[in-house]
């Protein structure tokens, strides 16, 4: 491994004004992985026009907490858009879950999903289609670019505040407001 290298795993990516890209604009990353071979992280702040009775009507399961039923599933990235993705705290954990730190994991099966339905899921959860990706040097790229903020994920912001308040919640970790900030600045 490089010596130089910083991983940002564990990391918001919080998109800058001039990002383009459709489906970056104005989003919370959470970074499940960094290595020198790439990044894969999840996007906390974009809800679908799907819920949880929807997606359970779907795989055949039974809702038994009725707050559950509008819970809403989001748009993780659009990386393996039909695939399922559930960014969840640590407290519980299944024969495929991936722990990214201490606090936090990352569960991709039918499996979770049930547990969640029955009442039994972990304290916390996102239940997302898709993910981000970037190839090996992509992100350092884009982060080199002045395309994403990178801060230190933060629990409350991830798993409690509201999806249309996380963008301005993770940029307050970095002590900044981005309505001050123009997509013009240092373009001249």
């Amino acid at each position: 491994m490089n010596a130089f290298f910083d991983s940002f795993k564990d990391h918001f990516l919080i998109s800058m004004p001039h990002l383009d890209d459709p489906h970056f604009q104005h989003t919370v990353v959470y970074l499940c992985e960094h290595t020198e071979d790439g990044a894969m992280g999840i996007i906390i702040n974009r809800p679908s026009n799907i819920d949880f009775t929807e997606l359970a009507d779907h795989l055949g399961m039974q809702i038994a907490c009725p707050w559950l039923t509008s819970e809403p599933i989001y748009n993780g990235g659009p990386v393996e858009a039909e695939r399922g993705f559930i960014l969840h705290t640590a407290d519980k954990s299944w024969s495929n879950t991936l722990k990214i730190t201490s606090d936090v994991s990352l569960s991709a099966s039918l499996e979770t999903l049930e547990h969640i339905s029955e009442g039994n899921g972990p304290e916390a959860f996102r239940i997302t289609l898709g993910c981000a990706g970037w190839d090996a040097g992509k992100l350092e790229s884009e982060i080199a670019n002045n395309d994403w903020l990178v801060c230190e994920a933060d629990l409350d912001v991830l798993f409690h505040t509201p999806s249309d308040m996380q963008f301005t919640a993770a940029t307050k970790v970095l002590g900044i407001d981005m309505a001050r900030l123009s997509p013009d600045i240092g373009h001249g």
